[in-house]
C-alpha cells in the first residue's frame, strides 16, 4: 500500500464525514421549521399545568401557547395562538399578550 491510497481513504472518509453533518444540519432545520408553537394543557384561571386529557371536549383546562412549566404552572406564553411565534431551532418562543 502506498502514500497516495491512504491520502484517498482518509479523503473520501472526511468526504463521508462532512456529507453526514450536512444532512444532520438539514434534518434539524427542517424539524425547526414547524411554524405551530409548542402547547400545553392549562387551567385558565390557576395556570396550572394540566393532564393533556383535559383539553379535550369537556375538559377544564385550555391550550397554553408558547412559554414553559415551571413549579407546576406555565409561564412565558399565551392561551392565544396567535400572540406566540415559533423560533427557529430550538424552539424558542416569544409571547405578546397572556
Amino acid at each position: 500500500m502506498d502514500i497516495s491510497s491512504t491520502n484517498q481513504r482518509r479523503m473520501r472518509s472526511g468526504a463521508v464525514a462532512l456529507g453526514g453533518m450536512g444532512l444532520l444540519a438539514a434534518t434539524l432545520v427542517a424539524c425547526g421549521s414547524n411554524d405551530e408553537p409548542d402547547r400545553r394543557c392549562a387551567s385558565r384561571s390557576t395556570l396550572d399545568h394540566l393532564n393533556s386529557k383535559e383539553c379535550k371536549t369537556g375538559g377544564t383546562g385550555a391550550y397554553y401557547y408558547g412559554g414553559h412549566v415551571s413549579n407546576g404552572k406555565v409561564t412565558g406564553g399565551s392561551f392565544d395562538k396567535s400572540a406566540v411565534t415559533r423560533g427557529g431551532i430550538g424552539g424558542h418562543s416569544s409571547s405578546s399578550g397572556g
